[in-house]
């Protein structure tokens, strides 16, 4: 019976981490953010987006990164906080499509 309740104290201990980190982390948002941070750094090298596009395309990433944090500020990322967050990085998508093809 005691190495029952040590295998299962254990048992919890090593997959606390592991629950917790799950609850907030989304790689595909992380990676989209990466993705549109070097889509608007080659845009203004390439001279497809001029300084005053870039900064406000940087100030758009800037909000949905904050609003991020917010979401995460209770240590979870719910379904609904992820899907929002997908929409605001589909939508700055398409804002840095626009401003680089204008």
């Amino acid at each position: 019976m005691q190495g029952l309740k040590t295998k299962l104290l254990i048992a919890t201990l090593v997959a606390l981490p592991t629950v917790a980190l799950a609850g907030t982390h989304d790689p595909n948002v992380n990676l989209r953010q990466r993705d549109q941070q070097h889509r608007i750094a080659q845009g203004v090298r390439s001279g497809a987006l001029t300084r005053d596009e870039a900064k406000s395309l940087r100030s758009e990433e800037r909000g949905i990164r904050q609003e991020e944090r917010a979401y995460k500020s209770d240590g979870t990322l719910t379904a609904a906080e992820r899907k929002d967050l997908h929409q605001d990085l589909r939508q700055a998508s398409r804002n840095i499509y626009v401003e680089k093809h204008d």
